[in-house]
């Protein structure tokens, strides 16, 4: 199952991610933030303040938060746009 071990956040609302399997990650949460209660996490002070939580997903203090399996699938979805644009 995958797990976030470490994390950084990073400019831009991107954070980098690390899995209990090793690989890293940098995911950019802009897109799924900003509107009802998450609004106030584009105070870029309180997103910074994310942190993981047990189950090894990744939250807010205000509750918002995303499962480790997801957080994976976005990164992968990045790679592959990456690598379609570059190829």
């Amino acid at each position: 199952m995958n797990e976030v071990a470490d994390l950084k956040v990073l400019d831009d609302y991107n954070v980098w991610l690390k899995f209990n399997d090793g690989e890293e990650k940098v995911v950019n949460l802009r897109p799924y933030i900003g509107k009802g209660f998450t609004a106030e996490l584009l105070d870029y002070n309180k997103f910074k303040r994310v942190f993981i939580e047990p189950g090894g997903g990744i939250a807010w203090e205000n509750g918002y938060d995303f499962c480790p399996n997801y957080l994976k699938e976005l990164a992968e979805e990045k790679d592959v746009v990456k690598k379609c644009k570059s190829g």
